[in-house]
């Protein structure tokens, strides 16, 4: 192992917020003269960007971090740095536990990295911050985008709502909006370098307030030449409005596609949850959404086994399932997690009746979400060529954020978007036939 030369690796863990702050570490790092590895190997820093949402995100930073702090015995010159949320939500005590981390920063606090490439073992976390604050050190942050196709804009910060599982308002904040103008600033610039897709990031951008409603902003974003397609992540269901369904139907640029949690299919237990809205208020709002975008894809977030969730809020959550008929889910067993109401609930339910549930729900899932995809065989679709797959052929998605596989002609190339006919449809791809 030899360490001549700087060199980074980030690891990163969690939601679409960590992956687009990793790109802002990653612009530091090189502006700082280091050039960004794809492997750890060799690496004379290492920042393992962590997600604290879950139990299993947390075992696995715990692996990885007790792998380089052996690594580090043998190579004392390795730095480790710890960021994301699990560094926000342990603090300082992150460092007295794990000696061999050298510095760590909370999400709101990447703009400190590049002091503390000079000045270990610091820490930095906050515990708020303005609007106005955040705005400025996003301007200033250098970003090495890790797609020159498809690009992450944030739009906002945090969360306001305080569901009873969640860490995000503890480890990222209450909601701060960026300007409309700083934004559309951003997509321009995004245009002008050729980007085709960008994706409007929040923990709820329906709630954004940077001067305009969101559906505002996606209209001004609309009039920007260049971007193909806009979309956008994620929605909660207690603010989505008629006004978001109309504009996502008025404008072929927005996908139609949207990500909208139910969590369950049980007023109780999203009571319990403090999710702020009833399951039926939750499917007016799929009523709404296709009423308005007919072709719509619409895919959710599922948790098996909350606390005292009984057999009985377990089937209102599978008849959801078949209700709504979901494009596609992302399922997981309850996690306790440090600082939420929701860990000191009573009636913890066993990890053998969460597993069992789970089980149930994506076994429903994947039939439903495989039909949906048989029944668009014959159906020819525009799709944003991405590159080549595993398999030697080509890929890309469709507006309903469904991935297809294709065999390229002579004129296929990457960012293009072409016509193509579904030949089969699969659990979570489509096979496909170019169109001439």
């Amino acid at each position: 192992m030899t360490r001549d030369k700087l060199t980074a690796y980030i690891h990163t863990w969690g939601c679409q917020m960590n992956v687009r702050d990793s790109e802002h570490i990653k612009g530091i790092l090189k502006g700082e003269g280091y050039d960004i590895s794809d492997t750890p190997d060799g690496a004379s820093l290492v920042v393992l960007n962590t997600c604290s949402i879950r139990e299993k995100a947390e075992q696995k930073f715990l692996s990885e971090l007790g792998r380089l702090s052996l690594q580090k015995k043998k190579h004392p010159e390795l730095k480790i740095a710890v960021s994301g949320c699990i560094a926000q939500q342990q603090g300082r005590a992150l460092l007295k536990s794990h000696p061999s981390v050298d510095f760590s920063f909370g999400p709101q606090n990447i703009f400190n990295l590049k002091e503390f490439l000079y000045d270990e073992k610091r820490t930095a976390f906050t515990k708020e911050n303005t609007g106005e604050t955040e705005e400025i050190h996003h301007t200033q942050l250098s970003a090495h985008r890790d797609n020159d196709l498809r690009a992450w804009v944030n739009i906002m910060y945090g969360c306001n709502n305080y569901c009873s599982y969640c860490v995000v308002p503890y480890t990222r904040g209450r909601e701060r909006s960026r300007s409309y103008e700083n934004i559309i600033a951003e997509v321009r610039d995004l245009a002008d370098k050729g980007y085709k897709e960008i994706s409007l990031l929040g923990q709820n951008v329906n709630s954004y307030s940077g001067g305009c409603t969101f559906p505002e902003l996606l209209t001004m974003i609309c009039g920007i030449g260049g971007i193909l397609r806009i979309r956008f992540i994620t929605s909660h269901p207690k603010d989505l409005t008629a006004e978001l369904a109309i504009t996502m139907g008025k404008s072929a640029k927005i996908c139609n596609h949207i990500h909208l949690p139910v969590q369950s299919g049980s007023t109780n237990v999203l009571n319990r949850m403090n999710r702020k809205y009833t399951f039926e208020e939750y499917f007016d709002k799929i009523l709404i959404l296709r009423k308005h975008v007919p072709d719509i894809a619409i895919t959710t977030d599922i948790i098996a086994g909350f606390p005292a969730e009984t057999d009985s809020d377990h089937y209102e959550t599978v008849r959801a399932l078949k209700e709504i008929e979901f494009d596609g889910i992302f399922a997981f067993k309850y996690s306790q997690r440090p600082h939420t109401k929701a860990a000191d609930m009573e009636h913890q339910l066993s990890e053998s009746i969460k597993s069992q549930r789970l089980a149930e729900i994506l076994t429903v899932s994947d039939m439903i979400t495989e039909r949906k995809n048989k029944v668009l065989e014959g159906k020819c679709f525009e799709v944003l060529t991405e590159g080549i797959n595993a398999d030697n052929r080509w890929f890309g998605r469709t507006t309903t954020n469904k991935i297809v596989n294709f065999s390229p002609d002579e004129h296929t190339e990457r960012g293009r978007v072409v016509m193509v006919k579904v030949i089969e449809g699969f659990k979570h791809s489509l096979e496909g036939q170019l169109v001439v």
